[in-house]
């Protein structure tokens, strides 16, 4: 049988489509389009539009961004008409989704920077809301995927930018689908592209046979645009609901609305969701959430965290999500003061406050809620609901319904307690309405598998002797305590952090198992950095309170016991000593920070918490030292690596191991686990009990002799396209080029993987390092020969290859980056002088984004920096040389060109504001006085063109300042 061509399949889709009610309409351009949108609003509107009516139509239309296209999308609109009358309609009628119009149309043509045509486009009321870029049997998903990112670039803010408004991009090469929100111009990540699939999480990948009927059915298509695409407020980003997420929140919605005004005892109300750690639960319990708020037969809902911190940012992801969508609680009283507030819809509070008010002193007061109909959602109700807290909840308020999320359910295996008295997640919530476990979310890419390494036996670095930290015969408080103990695992730690953390691109977090234990690791740390053996900055936190020792991560949390200090009822006793130690800590915190930090009282110790919370999501902390804090609900990508001299088990060992398992890039390809004591038994258990038996291989990458195998193998069948290095040269054609780029990208992602284990060692591969250097010079060679054939969209095949350079880029190496290299110029010592100068002028030469930036940087370079005394100042003084040059540059920019400068100046903030370049007409009504001729007209305006955006790219793009 032969290939399928993308026509072929194109055609195919669309006959489908028109099968499920599309109706097919042919739009070669975009002024068919703006004909037919006219008529569609019009039949969706019950309305006719005048011609100037229409007009005022498409300026609404035309303002804005992508994120600013998607409130208007959702927004009631309203135009004074030709007689004075205001005239009302919508867009999208959002509460009944399946009652607006639906068309398909394919081919669509738009001139832009460059011409593009569409494959396929889903019209909604006329407006292009979905696009479907198809891709041959056989070729990468991601060439789909990049030609979307070009298409972004080049066409889709062209003249009234209607395809902005695109919500959900769906890409397929007929056996592979995914979709994904429309990412204006937020930088494009393959990884948050998805697979749609069944309630059984079986992925519906074939476009023609599953996917089309499931996802693209009409009412279902616009349901997923007006209820599950969320706009984030403060990224300026869409998100769209991943299938599971979808699940979970039809689940619980549903589950309300068919139990109604029911007051019926036991369980069957209630339910749980079982989403593993890192598959995205505070989206979904928003969009839950808001959903059910809207609803008229809920007086409220309450979101339930179990500690402080929690409470904070969940409400602060919340109000990311839909600003003003929800009321934190500060304190109890603050807790009954919105319970009573009719107006408050939505709340996010702590176990504790919610448990306080339901104690016998504010009973009273809370009495007319006894009965109203509320619902109660439980974050991580593995942890909060196993006491008496529970049983006072349920009998204080006598017409709610429970829902509980969980990445790591109770069940009666990991159970605590009696066993006649052990409570499960099930006991407690009743059925599971939706699970997603972690298998599930590592076959689809949304979390990453774990590299775990037990660490017994090590080298010392540059020495061969073996030096033996025992691990599998300790078995004894005090051989794990021991200090020479302490002092080889940190040795261990500062050898291979590096290596683990990619030169610190990422960070790590150490978990130990008490607070002297963390105390004994901290001085050790502290004491050989003053040492000089190691340049690492380590952050720590613990509680102080009496109560300490018998912590663990099942309690009701550590912060929150100290916020409780502020709560009349609650007692609160320090231990001095500790409290005296974590002071010391906190000044060696604010030394290597230059901050300000304390823990005088309660919300000196919050602040100082969340500000460990940023700096280790910024990649500044390189290991966060904990007991039992941030093991739990901390979410970081940046965060990669977890050490562990702790005994973990069951839900406590995954949900620990899950801090390091977020998707960040390629170059994070694992979750580094290396534990210093013998979990493996308990590591293995765990993965049963919350996957299955035989899930460790799909759980745990691969030890490291199956790596090595497969380098060698891939550096095999690399030499069969290229033998020698020159061959790179030597390649005809793109497609053998391309067979080269996919083969040696292959060993990369190899290669990036080996690095990270302790024991890699070039010496086991069979190619030495400097010849696989070599080939990374061949390699950028060729994505420099693609991107300068883009510029011109050259017809390639390379064209939408993902390169995947972060795989071989260390930094983000931005204007920002070269002004902290001056600064260390500048405060360096003569002997590291010479070396700092030559990396900069090294990235002067070879980094691209810098290429437009370099000249002004060199002269600052020249001209500034050996009259600066203080290296403290370059920064500043670099703003005001920055800012001097801009202003130089404008206008000799306007007065080479005769330009209007007010005119360029509101067109480049509307460029930089919209996403939309400038088309050339735009650019000629900045020239003041005649315009060109008509044979004038194309090339002035290409080079007044060129010139705004090299101003732009030099000025404005890219600074990472």
């Amino acid at each position: 049988m032969a290939r399928q061509t993308e026509q072929v399949l194109e055609e195919q889709l669309v006959a489908q489509l028109q099968k499920l009610g599309y109706a097919k309409v042919i739009i070669p351009d975009e002024q068919a389009l703006v004909q037919n949108l006219k008529g569609q609003l019009e039949k969706q509107n019950n309305i006719q539009f005048s011609d100037k009516e229409f007009d005022k139509v498409l300026n609404i239309l035309s303002k804005g961004s992508v994120f600013d296209k998607a409130h208007t999308l959702r927004e009631k609109q309203h135009i004074v008409r030709d007689n004075g009358d205001n005239l009302y309609f919508e867009f999208i009628n959002k509460e009944h989704w399946c009652q607006n119009q639906f068309q398909v149309t394919q081919q669509v043509t738009m001139q832009g920077k460059y011409e593009n045509r569409y494959d396929v486009t889903l019209l909604i009321n006329g407006l292009p809301l979905v696009q479907i870029e198809l891709k041959r049997r056989g070729l990468e998903l991601k060439e789909a995927f990049n030609q979307v990112t070009r298409y972004q670039k080049h066409s889709f803010s062209a003249n009234y930018g209607l395809f902005q408004y695109i919500q959900i991009f769906i890409i397929s090469n007929g056996v592979n689908t995914k979709y994904f929100p429309n990412f204006g111009s937020n930088t494009p990540d393959f990884k948050h592209s998805y697979y749609w699939t069944n309630k059984e999480n079986k992925p519906l990948t074939n476009i023609l046979n599953g996917f089309t009927d499931e996802f693209l059915e009409p009412c279902h298509i616009s349901k997923m645009i007006c209820k599950y695409v969320v706009q984030h407020e403060t990224r300026k980003a869409l998100m769209v609901l991943r299938p599971y997420q979808y699940y979970a929140v039809e689940a619980i919605v549903n589950k309300v609305i068919v139990v109604g005004a029911q007051t019926s005892e036991g369980t069957a109300k209630n339910g749980y969701i079982w989403h593993t750690t890192g598959s995205g639960k505070t989206l979904t319990s928003f969009k839950a959430s808001q959903i059910l708020t809207s609803l008229p037969i809920i007086k409220k809902v309450v979101f339930v965290v179990d500690r402080k911190d929690l409470d904070y940012q969940t409400s602060q992801e919340f109000n990311h999500f839909s600003k003003g969508s929800v009321d934190a609680t500060a304190h109890t009283e603050d807790l009954i003061k919105k319970f009573t507030d009719p107006s408050v819809k939505l709340i996010v509070t702590t176990i504790q406050k919610l448990n306080n008010v339901t104690k016998e002193h504010n009973r009273n007061r809370m009495k007319a809620l006894e009965n109203e109909r509320m619902v109660f959602i439980f974050d991580e109700c593995h942890r909060s609901q196993f006491g008496d807290t529970h049983k006072n909840i349920i009998s204080f308020f006598k017409n709610i319904q429970l829902f509980g999320f969980t990445g790591t359910p109770i069940f009666e295996d990991n159970a605590q307690g009696i066993q006649e008295l052990k409570q499960t997640t099930k006991s407690l919530f009743g059925d599971c309405l939706h699970k997603y476990v972690i298998t599930d979310a590592i076959k689809d890419e949304n979390v990453l598998k774990f590299s775990v390494e037990y660490v017994g036996r090590y080298k010392e670095k540059d020495s061969s002797t073996q030096i033996d930290i025992e691990v599998e015969a300790i078995d004894s408080k005090e051989l794990f305590e021991d200090i020479s103990r302490v002092e080889k695992i940190t040795d261990w730690i500062i050898a291979n952090h590096d290596r683990k953390t990619h030169s610190r691109k990422f960070t790590a977090m150490f978990c130990v198992s008490s607070v002297d234990m963390l105390i004994k690791y901290y001085e050790v740390f502290r004491r050989k950095r003053e040492n000089g053996l190691h340049a690492l900055k380590i952050a720590t936190i613990f509680s102080y309170g009496q109560n300490e020792d018998e912590m663990d991560m099942d309690d009701m949390g550590e912060l929150e016991t100290l916020s409780m200090a502020a709560e009349p009822q609650a007692e609160y006793k320090l231990a001095p000593h500790r409290r005296e130690v974590l002071e010391r800590y906190v000044q060696y915190y604010n030394a290597d920070f230059g901050d300000a930090q304390h823990i005088k009282d309660t919300q000196g110790y919050y602040n100082y918490y969340n500000d460990i919370s940023k700096k280790v999501r910024n990649k500044q902390v390189d290991i966060l030292l904990v007991v039992n804090m941030f093991l739990t609900g901390f979410d970081s990508p940046a965060l990669n690596t977890m050490y562990v001299d702790k005994n973990l088990k069951h839900h406590g060992l995954i949900q620990a191991y899950s801090r390091t398992n977020r998707t960040m890039g390629e170059l994070k390809s694992q979750g580094n686990i290396v534990v210093f004591r013998n979990l493996k038994n308990a590591t293995d258990e765990a993965i049963a009990l919350f996957s299955n038996k035989e899930a460790v291989e799909d759980i745990i990458i691969q030890p490291y002799e199956v790596y090595v195998e497969k380098f060698n193998k891939g550096f095999i069948e690399l030499l069969q396209i290229t033998p020698t290095l020159n061959s790179v040269n030597e390649l005809q054609t793109e497609e053998e080029e391309l067979e080269f780029i996919k083969a040696f990208r292959e060993l990369m992602r190899t290669k990036n993987i080996l690095g990270s284990f302790a024991d890699f060692d070039w010496q086991d591969l069979a190619m030495d390092e400097q010849l696989f250097t070599d080939y990374v010079s061949k390699y950028r060679d060729l994505y420099d020969k693609v991107k300068t054939s883009t510029q011109k969209e050259k017809v390639s095949v390379l064209n939408d290859v993902d390169f995947e350079l972060d795989l071989i880029h260390r930094d983000e190496i931005n204007v920002t980056y070269i002004i902290n290299l001056l600064i260390r110029l500048k405060s360096s010592k003569n002997k590291d002088q010479d070396q700092v100068a030559k990396e900069i002028t090294n990235l002067l030469n070879t980094e691209s984004n810098l290429r437009s930036k370099r000249e002004l940087i060199e002269k600052f370079i020249e001209e500034n920096l050996p009259i600066i005394i203080e290296s403290d100042h370059i920064s500043d003084e670099f703003d005001k040389f920055w800012t001097k040059e801009q202003q130089s540059a404008f206008e000799q920019l306007v007065k080479e060109e005769n330009l209007s400068p007010d005119r360029t100046e509101r067109l480049i903030d509307n460029y930089l504001f919209s996403e939309r370049e400038p088309l050339r007409d735009d650019v000629l009504d900045l020239i003041e006085g005649e315009r060109p001729t008509l044979l004038q007209r194309k090339t002035i305006g290409e080079r007044i063109l060129s010139k705004i955006m090299k101003f732009v790219e030099t000025f404005v793009d890219g600074m990472g300042r």
